[in-house]
């Protein structure tokens, strides 16, 4: 419990400084782009008309999903894929690509999986924007429902922050595993309900995809922006997901403080 407790220091005593460098990755990944930041928003449109043309028209004929546009059941789904996905790929990857950079300063190694996840973040408060909008178009209102909303965006950054430290621990070691990692998130992609609904599978393959704590999160903000469903209603899906978490963030911080003085030794 020391190693977690360790790591949870080092983000809240660096905050500021997360913050700061977080800010300037921003700035940097499109400094040489002619439309610049604008970039973090053509991405994802691009994506979501994909998805949406060949699930929802293609697949689906422009069917909604228990009375919901599928348009907007589908962005309710992809704005924290959008957030979990990069945050995931690029913070296994940031011990790695920085330790040098980090070993000649004063800061500590784990706050780097966070600065990643703090880069993402922007670009996710961005899309929340835009989907308040198109809930205001679409007349869908989640009324008190949204009091849970913040609850789901800490399990979130909880999940991430626990993957990443772990999985940027493990990249340093063994560079395979960032490769098993991003074709992780491919398939993970499609096994979590995000494009296609799930609700009509046989309960047992259903309960085997909920063992994936992102479907945990996805369903989350359906259930809270469309679907008016309290997350204290299936405790044990909840449970499962602490746990997990609670789990990954245990081994993360364990293997984060054994190993990070040697992680040059790896490069």
């Amino acid at each position: 419990m020391r190693f977690v407790i360790q790591i949870i220091k080092e983000q809240l005593s660096n905050f500021s400084l997360i913050l700061r460098l977080a800010s300037f990755d921003i700035k940097g990944m499109y400094q040489m782009h002619y439309l610049g930041v604008l970039w973090q928003f053509l991405n994802p449109a691009i994506q979501i008309g994909a998805y949406w043309f060949v699930f929802g028209i293609g697949i689906r004929s422009g069917r909604p999903v228990d009375d919901i546009p599928f348009f907007v059941w589908l962005f309710v789904g992809l704005v924290p894929w959008f957030f979990i996905n990069p945050s995931i790929t690029q913070g296994s990857n940031s011990i790695y690509t920085k330790v040098n950079l980090v070993s000649k300063m004063k800061f500590p190694v784990s706050v780097l999986p966070t600065i990643t996840i703090m880069k993402n973040m922007y670009n996710f408060l961005m899309m929340s924007i835009i989907l308040v909008l198109i809930l205001a178009l679409n007349k869908i209102n989640p009324g008190i429902y949204l009091l849970q909303l913040p609850y789901y965006v800490f399990a979130l950054l909880a999940f991430l922050f626990s993957m990443t430290l772990l999985c940027s621990t493990i990249s340093v070691m063994i560079r395979d595993f960032q490769t098993a990692i991003n074709s992780m998130i491919r398939m993970l992609f499609f096994l979590t309900p995000i494009v296609w609904n799930a609700s009509r599978l046989d309960p047992q393959l259903l309960n085997i995809l909920k063992l994936n704590p992102i479907y945990y999160l996805i369903d989350g903000f359906r259930n809270t922006i469309l679907f008016k469903t309290w997350f204290f209603e299936d405790l044990g899906l909840t449970f499962y997901f602490w746990s997990i978490t609670l789990l990954i963030l245990f081994i993360g911080s364990y293997m984060h403080i054994k190993f990070r003085d040697k992680f040059v030794d790896y490069l």
